[in-house]
């Protein structure tokens, strides 16, 4: 029912953003609005760093939670040139996906406490708990030839994500038996929240109508994410912001074209490079954080879905 009610609530705001925006010019129809259902999943790892304290970026820890895969649903609404090849314009879009909850591969933490010596490993069931993207996207619509067009962007993405770690093993040298068995609790709960500004290019044709083809790539520097890790064994939880990792995001569409509808199938590769930043401890669960070195994190996902939109 959240999840129901929070889409109900998208639909309310997305309606009325763009329709006021072409009303001047709503005879011709030089501009449309399209709002459109999807259904997809990501495939691949959040990443949790925790860096040696002597600034050479070398790990002390370094965990892994899997989306192997998680489902998604969402809307999106965009809107722009009813031709893009007719002349210069406008266009902007808005696309948000829930997650559907559930197990979704291995969790695994690997520590360092001996430079260059593994030293810990556990591994256990990951749960993708929360998933939620929302991405906005504000540029401009060229057209070049007669089916041909480019479009230089702006692009904003937020990103949180929340997984839970429980069962498994663990093998620790520095212990007497060495191996650890889980099975029966939780021992971790991680969550994300990434917030990223990115400059993007597409370029697009529709020489084979009704078919069209699209590709866009985005990069940027400026990733941010705000993580908290709960380790549940020891009753410790870490607050990390960091920043700076590489954002990469190539994506590639092909749409069909039926009456007022379009049915487009996306694939995109989501990296995001290493980020680095201050980490606050709390030890014991006493509600007070202290200074506990640099942490960082990190994102690498496959997005494969399936868009059908109105344009209205």
């Amino acid at each position: 029912m959240k999840n129901i009610a929070v889409l109900s609530f998208l639909v309310i705001i997305l309606l009325p953003l763009f329709p006021a925006f072409s009303q001047e010019q709503s005879g011709n129809r030089a501009y449309s609005f399209s709002l459109g259902t999807q259904l997809g999943f990501v495939h691949g790892q959040s990443l949790e760093f925790v860096y040696q304290g002597n600034n050479t970026g070398e790990l002390l820890s370094e965990l892994r939670y899997d989306m192997e895969p998680v489902f998604y649903l969402g809307l999106q609404a965009d809107f722009g040139r009813a031709d893009l090849m007719s002349a210069p314009g406008v266009f902007t879009s808005l696309s948000f996906k829930i997650g559907i909850p559930g197990d979704s591969g291995t969790h695994q933490n690997r520590d360092w406490r001996i430079a260059g010596t593994l030293t810990d490993f556990s591994s256990h069931t990951n749960k993708t708990r929360d998933f939620y993207w929302l991405d906005a996207l504000f540029g401009i619509s060229i057209p070049v030839r007669s089916n041909f067009y480019i479009t230089p962007f702006l692009s904003g993405s937020w990103m949180h994500l929340a997984f839970t770690g429980r069962d498994g093993h663990g093998f620790y040298i520095w212990r007497t038996p060495p191996d650890v068995s889980f099975e029966g609790s939780e021992v971790i709960h991680y969550k994300q929240d990434w917030f990223i500004i990115a400059v993007g290019f597409s370029a697009g044709t529709n020489i084979f109508y009704p078919f069209s083809f699209a590709f866009s790539f985005q990069i940027s520097p400026f990733s941010h994410c705000i993580a908290t890790d709960q380790h549940l064994t020891n009753n410790r939880t870490f607050r990390d912001n960091t920043a700076r990792g590489l954002f990469l995001e190539p994506r590639g569409r092909v749409s069909f074209a039926l009456n007022r509808f379009d049915f487009s199938l996306e694939a995109a590769y989501r990296y995001i490079g290493r980020t680095i930043g201050p980490s606050r401890i709390d030890d014991g669960n006493t509600g007070h954080f202290v200074p506990s070195g640099d942490a960082g994190a990190g994102l690498s996902l496959f997005d494969g879905r399936f868009l059908v939109s109105l344009r209205i």
